[in-house]
């Protein structure tokens, strides 16, 4: 089994605990109304939210993906960070074990910086190709983006 790693940031105009109630704590309900042509629901299948937590996003019919399940490692919510790991589904393909990833939003001129990290875990006798990582990291920037425009646009949401 091997491991490829990579870290991302980047600006964001929203306040840390603004973008974390919205993308982190509260994305089971918000994601799936921001993007109803992608994301049909995203389920508790175990836990009350906190670290251990098993959520399930259903992706809707046509879309690339079916599932994927999802763990709760580390939720720490006066500093903004949550790491978890993705553990099943078809967005694992045959080539995953699982994606480790740790988020954590600080505070930056009025608004957050987001740095991202995620491991790859493959198979054994498995590789996984940079442009897959790329295609992957498209799509989560992509939802960031949405839900920072949401924001912006609507000022008293998670304030």
């Amino acid at each position: 089994m091997g491991v490829i790693s990579f870290t991302q940031e980047f600006a964001c105009p929203i306040a840390p605990s603004r973008i974390f109630m919205a993308l982190i704590l509260d994305s089971n309900n918000l994601i799936p109304k921001l993007l109803p042509q992608i994301i049909k629901s995203i389920d508790v299948v175990h836990g009350d939210g906190g670290a251990g937590t098993i959520e399930q996003v259903n992706f809707t019919e046509g879309s690339e993906f079916n599932y994927v399940k999802h763990r709760i490692e580390e939720l720490d919510k006066e500093n903004f960070v949550c790491k978890y790991r993705m553990i099943e589904g078809d967005v694992l393909s045959e080539k995953l074990e699982s994606i480790a990833n740790e988020v954590k939003f600080e505070g930056a001129d009025g608004g957050s910086i987001c740095k991202m990290t995620s491991e790859y875990h493959t198979k054994e006798g498995f590789e996984i190709e940079e442009e897959e990582i790329k295609d992957g990291k498209a799509k989560a920037i992509g939802i960031y983006k949405v839900v920072e425009a949401y924001l912006l646009e609507n000022p008293n949401v998670y304030a």
